[in-house]
């Protein structure tokens, strides 16, 4: 059925293509800014027909469909909007836009027919209260939620849509299209590092919910992130921070070149802490960035970039509840303080965009990444081992080295009232993983026992194309994605060589659908069908059976623009995961977790109440079930149910300027019948800044109103030294107490 579907849209769109040429009147131009620099995607809105379109590298911009008396109006986020009503004489001309630059706001983004039209309004909440720490980035994604159980060396822990991503098993995160998620990984699949990201880089969020787009793959079940970091700074930037805890963040931002067609710029941050716990964290991480851009103003654009990451840190780990219950330790001690790590990543990635003409462009990425990792780690305390304790060392080596590329047209339809866009692509991902292992340790020195042992080698190459297809109030958006997979696993503890190797391939069809109602108010449909990633170590101990299991999604939902400074959208979804097998990286097992179903709804409201008060909120409910467990068995363990985040954002009042931000989870289960549960939280923090002339001083305040909370929880069998017997219960990682730290930096 789904082929049938395909094949008469191809059928289609091929006659649409044979058959179309470009009649009725047009406008066309280059959009500028006061400093006649060329103006790269800014939208062209028209207004009273709805088409739209974006500037390309050079600022030409073109714009089908036009009639005397359209209005066209022109915006892009920290540019003043202008708007412009066609006569006669402006009917197949060209013209010029100059666009004045000005404080961020929400009347700058226009309600457009995109299928991820919310992360255009998500980006004002970036640029209108900017990230702050690397935990802090994927917070901006609404719904998402994410909780760090190592002081800041390990990955979050990240929550949404009902599911438990652990570490990133769901959702796909990359950087400038360099993927952040590690298949295969020592501590978990999909392990999403984002530390190597120094937070001021980070230029805007765009993000998408659900298995829908065609152009995102492995890790794309509920949803996927894409950070795009600065191409260029504006002024040098340096800034110092210090604190409770023994706590340092040291930053700069530097111009190493600038001309009219070429610059470059060098970021590099560094952070100390001993952490809020008992046992100092002894906490380091540096991080570097170098950016060279070269762009031509005209149909070519080329950015290098290169980084460097490393982090060391002791950890406390997570605790037992009966052991602060009984007094035997705070709730900040230790039951084993001999846990922690070191990670380090080096990547170098390339961003190439060519503009063959108007109509067409390639964009092509490409990376590689050396990445190691060392965590030393204790659940269990004297579960397994009454004498040497239970600490698990996992440790690996990895080279990452990937390409993508992909072509995209526009076309001109004969009756002018209709646009097509088409994108293809191709590319590749190999991960090279060395001495992948988990080992039984004793104070991280000595070598128990090998559990797991070996090297890992995965390619995924895929293509992908989709269309867009816009008729007056309608917009369709067909795609198709194919995944093949070739999993080889090397084990290194039998005496034999062991080699074992599994391919699988996977057809991935989309269908969206949006309706724009009028030009505040759209409505969408979205399906499609994704997978559920799974590491090597699982595919070939199924000897390829079951491993790449489908995600069957669909979003019904509206975004709502009542006025220019005013934004509320709302969905409805629903999300089915078919049978999936799960490595468990600190058991070395896999485990089956059986069918899913999670349906829900998301509601959020951006408001721009002055120019200098902004205020953003979501909330998200999700009932998440296994579907092949009896009722009041059948919960998911710590798959949340209801979510909420916002806050309220100040920007130059006077010579003010900050924020106040709330986080909340509420109570969920622990474990399948909701026997042993994890309490929820609500958390405030707060910044504020005041700037004199280009300096600017800072207080930023963590937990502002310093509740007892649980960072990260876990139903956990454990026993402790004088313990005859083990105990299941929740055993966490505490959230940081009231903490502040002062802030001072200076541009120039």
């Amino acid at each position: 059925m789904i082929r049938v579907i395909l094949n008469k849209i191809g059928l289609s769109i091929i006659a649409i293509l044979v058959f179309g040429t470009a009649y009725g009147h047009e406008l066309n131009g280059t959009i500028v800014s006061e400093d006649n620099v060329p103006l790269e995607g800014v939208g062209v809105f028209n207004r009273t027909t709805g088409g739209y379109t974006y500037s390309n590298i050079s600022g030409y911009f073109e714009l089908d469909d036009i009639s005397v008396g359209d209005v066209i109006f022109f915006s892009s986020l920290g540019y003043e909007n202008q708007e412009i009503t066609i006569t006669e004489g402006q009917l197949d001309a060209t013209i010029t836009i100059v666009l004045k630059e000005s404080a961020v706001s929400l009347d700058q983004v226009v309600l457009v027919s995109k299928v991820n039209a919310l992360s255009q309004f998500v980006d004002v909440d970036v640029k209108a209260n900017p990230v702050k720490s690397s935990q802090e980035v994927l917070r901006r994604v609404p719904g998402l939620i994410i909780g760090q159980h190592a002081g800041g060396g390990k990955a979050e822990q990240i929550f949404l849509r009902g599911f438990d991503i652990d570490h990133g098993t769901d959702i796909a995160i990359n950087v400038d299209g360099m993927p952040v998620n590690m298949v295969s990984h020592a501590h978990g699949q999909g392990y999403a590092d984002m530390h190597f990201i120094i937070p001021e880089t980070i230029d805007n969020i765009d993000f998408g919910k659900g298995p829908y787009y065609a152009n995102q793959g492995n890790f794309n079940t509920a949803g996927y992130v894409n950070l795009k970091t600065r191409e260029t700074i504006d002024q040098n930037l340096v800034s110092i921070e210090a604190g409770q805890f023994n706590t340092l963040r040291a930053l700069s931002m530097l111009k190493i070149t600038e001309g009219d067609k070429s610059n470059a710029y060098l970021a590099s941050e560094m952070v100390l802490t001993d952490g809020v716990f008992e046992s100092p964290q002894n906490f380091n991480r540096l991080n570097i960035m170098g950016r060279y851009n070269f762009n031509n103003r005209e149909d070519e654009k080329l950015t290098i970039s290169l980084s460097h990451f490393q982090s060391k840190w002791d950890a406390s780990g997570q605790i037992p509840q009966r052991a602060v219950d009984q007094g035997l330790i705070s709730r900040f001690g230790a039951i084993d303080d001999t846990e922690g790590g070191s990670t380090s990543r080096s990547n170098i990635w390339v961003n190439h965009t060519k503009q063959l003409d108007e109509h067409r462009t390639i964009k092509s990425h490409a990376y590689v990444s050396a990445y190691d990792f060392e965590l030393f780690s204790n659940f269990t305390f004297f579960l397994e081992d009454p004498v040497n304790a239970d600490q698990i060392q996992q440790f690996e080596d990895r080279v990452i080295i990937g390409a993508e590329t992909a072509y995209n047209r526009s076309f001109h339809l004969e009756d002018h009232s209709s646009q097509l866009n088409y994108t293809a692509g191709v590319g590749f991902r190999y991960d090279d993983v060395n001495n992948n292992q988990l080992s039984r340790t004793q104070n991280r020195s000595t070598l128990l026992e090998r559990l797991a042992f070996g090297n890992v080698d995965e390619v995924n190459a895929y293509a992908f194309a989709e269309a867009t297809y816009k008729k007056g109030k309608w917009t369709f958006n067909p795609g198709l994605r194919m995944d093949y997979f070739r999993f080889d696993y090397q084990d290194q503890i039998p005496e034999l060589y062991t080699s074992l190797s599994e391919t699988k391939v996977f057809f991935g069809p989309k269908f969206n659908t949006i309706f724009a109602a009028s030009d505040n108010l759209q409505l969408f449909a979205k399906t499609g069908i994704g997978f559920h990633s799974n590491d090597t170590r699982v595919v070939v101990a199924n000897s390829g059976e079951d491993i790449l299991p489908g995600a069957f999604g669909a979003d019904l939902g509206a975004i709502v623009k009542p006025t220019d400074r005013l934004v509320i959208n709302a969905a409805l979804w629903a999300l089915y995961l078919q049978q999936e097998f799960v490595y468990v990286g600190d058991a070395g097992i896999v485990e089956p977790s059986g069918k899913t179903r999670r349906v829900g709804a998301d509601f959020g409201l951006r408001y721009q109440l002055t120019d200098w008060l902004y205020f953003n909120g979501d909330i998200n409910y999700t009932y998440a079930r296994s579907t092949e467990e009896a009722d009041g068995e059948d919960f998911i363990p710590l798959a949340p149910d209801l979510t909420s985040a916002g806050g309220f954002a100040v920007r130059d009042l006077g010579n003010f300027s900050g924020g106040i931000n709330y986080r909340y989870i509420k109570d969920r289960p622990a474990n399948e019948d909701n026997s042993i549960v994890a309490e929820g939280y609500f958390v405030t923090d707060l910044n504020l800044n005041y700037s004199v002339n280009n300096w600017t001083f800072g207080v930023i305040v963590e937990n502002l109103f310093d509740i007892d909370w649980n960072e990260t929880q876990f139903a956990t069998e454990s026993r402790l030294f004088n313990e005859p017997t083990s105990f299941e219960e929740i055993h966490f990682t505490p959230g940081v107490p009231f903490f502040v730290r002062g802030k001072l930096s200076v541009n120039f």
